[in-house]
């Protein structure tokens, strides 16, 4: 009967495993010197040899006639531990007895000697799935087992295991493996097979496993109906685009050809492509090119497939930006995948989403460099002139010279009241329409009491200060220019207000008068009203109607 190749060319041997030197060197040395630990937990993703050294490590400490501490493979125990004759040793699947009677039976069981070795051993493969009550009753026989008992525990998701059960195990970290390992292992086992295995389709499959060695020889299984295997056909097994196809697809997103794009698109799916492996290249390709951006001779480039000239003229047309918004897009779109059963509308939305993201910049170009010519080319507003028309002088000098203030200024300073010497004598006071006067450009100061009812209103989302300030027994506010004055008869009050409402008060009545303002703060014993008649001279005279002393 057929062995698919990754079980036939599973290592037995420490020595085969591979690109896990860090952990076969060590475990070896501890099976020499006889410092084995009664607990190990193997962690790494997937394929990466955590099952294979936990059952290498399970003959080896059972062997009965050990070399160098790797097992013979040919005693009584290492022929029976491998074909699973021996039940002193155990491979659990916690996924599947993952509940507390399972352990417990497992605890009751180990308190048994093994009866055909050495050593009773459990192999619990993705420990993670046991559940917290399973955990607990694992804890007391993990703490002080038999001196005959070995727990192997294997998982992929470390955060799972309890910070109890880490505590009590010996921990070894498997690591993805690189390219460069996966693709010289499959081209071994590909001599092994009477395979011939092109050396661009051995790194192909290699960036397919994604550091799993397991995927890679399965991928080799599959494309092994052949006794040539070359890049070409691992696309069509598969179903992977072609670099033209990716490379088109790409120029065509970045064009914004959305017609084009689907048009491509389509014909791959008509030829059998699985859209998510499509949308995977995208993705690879997409990163190459930041990684690219970045350093254009970096060696963490994925695939080795696109030339640097692809790659460098693709990074020319497009931005750190779009490229980060275009792989959040896929990135969700292959999530998200998953769910959906309609695999090629869902890559076709993701293909109109990347358009719209460089469809969108060149818009906002154009209005930004329209809005800035029209800023440059403009001429002075005319609405200005029309309410005061410039001297002539002003409009024959020429665009260039005009750096003197801005003509309403000038206006409004050259209008100057009605004399009251022109009008003839009257007991009344003279009556000057509002609207023969023109107003000042900037506003001037309002009344005291005129801009302290309207800061007060200003205040009102602000009731602590509100209720300080409302009390025109305790405060009295005087404006004079630029400076407000408040006058305070208690000095506690005046200390709350200055040290925490001092800015908040600032920026309300400076919002109020249209300018900036300094507020000082002055604590007397007496308040004294101001005179209204006064008050009103004084509004009079800030407006030009009459001369007040």
């Amino acid at each position: 009967m057929y062995q698919a190749l990754y079980r036939k060319y599973r290592p037995r041997r420490f020595g085969d495993v591979t690109g896990q030197e860090h952990i076969t060197e060590t475990l070896l040395r501890q099976l020499i010197t006889g410092r084995l630990s009664h607990a190990y937990l193997f962690v790494g993703t997937r394929g990466t040899g955590k099952t294979t050294c936990a059952k290498i490590l399970s003959r080896a400490v059972n062997c009965q006639s050990p070399e160098d501490g790797e097992p013979c493979n040919k005693c009584t125990a290492c022929v029976g531990i491998e074909d699973g004759s021996i039940l002193d040793v155990l491979e659990l699947d916690a996924a599947s007895n993952n509940s507390v009677d399972n352990v417990r039976a497992l605890r009751d069981e180990a308190v048994y000697s093994p009866a055909a070795v050495k050593k009773r051993v459990y192999i619990v493969d993705e420990v993670h799935m046991l559940s917290i009550s399973a955990f607990n009753a694992l804890l007391k026989i993990l703490e002080e087992p038999p001196e005959y008992i070995l727990f192997i525990l294997a998982t992929t998701e470390l955060h799972k295991v309890p910070a109890t059960i880490q505590g009590r195990c010996q921990k070894f970290s498997f690591k993805r493996l690189l390219p460069s390992t996966l693709a010289e292992r499959l081209r071994k086992i590909a001599s092994n097979e009477n395979l011939s295995l092109a050396d661009d389709a051995a790194e192909k499959l290699a960036l397919l496993a994604d550091g799993s060695m397991r995927d890679a020889i399965s991928l080799l299984d599959q494309c092994a109906y052949s006794d040539t295997i070359d890049l070409s056909h691992i696309k069509e097994t598969l179903g992977l685009a072609g670099q033209s196809e990716i490379l088109n697809l790409m120029r065509q997103i970045l064009s914004c050809d959305i017609i084009s794009a689907l048009k491509t698109l389509d014909d791959l799916y008509n030829d059998g492509r699985d859209m998510a492996s499509l949308l995977n290249e995208l993705t690879s390709l997409m990163r190459d090119i930041l990684v690219y951006k970045l350093s254009a001779d970096s060696n963490l480039l994925l695939s080795a497939n696109y030339s640097f000239a692809d790659l460098s003229d693709i990074s020319k047309a497009i931005s750190n930006k779009h490229l980060f918004d275009c792989l959040d897009v896929l990135k969700t779109t292959i999530s998200g995948q998953g769910r959906s059963g309609t695999s090629k509308l869902t890559a076709e939305m993701c293909l109109l989403k990347m358009c719209d993201i460089f469809n969108s910049e060149p818009q906002v170009s154009a209005q930004a460099q329209v809005s800035a010519s029209t800023q440059v080319q403009a001429p002075p507003p005319q609405e200005k002139q029309t309410q005061s028309p410039a001297p002539l002088a002003q409009q024959e000098a020429p665009a260039e010279q005009k750096t003197v203030p801005e003509p309403d200024f000038v206006l409004e300073q050259e209008v100057t009241p009605p004399a009251p010497s022109v009008e003839p004598p009257s007991a009344e006071p003279p009556s000057v329409e509002p609207s023969s006067i023109e107003p000042p450009a900037t506003e001037p100061p309002k009344p005291s009491g005129d801009f302290w009812k309207d800061t007060l209103k200003m205040l009102n989302n602000e009731p602590s200060l509100l209720a300080l300030l409302n009390d025109s027994s305790k405060v009295q506010p005087s404006l004079q220019d630029n400076i407000l004055c408040i006058k305070l008869t208690d000095s506690f009050t005046a200390n709350l207000i200055e040290s925490g409402f001092s800015e908040l008060l600032k920026t309300t009545v400076s919002k109020v008068l249209g300018r900036d303002i300094i507020i000082n703060f002055e604590v007397t014993d007496q308040i004294k009203d101001n005179d209204s008649g006064r008050n009103k001279l004084e509004s009079l005279s800030a407006f030009g109607v009459v001369n007040f002393e």
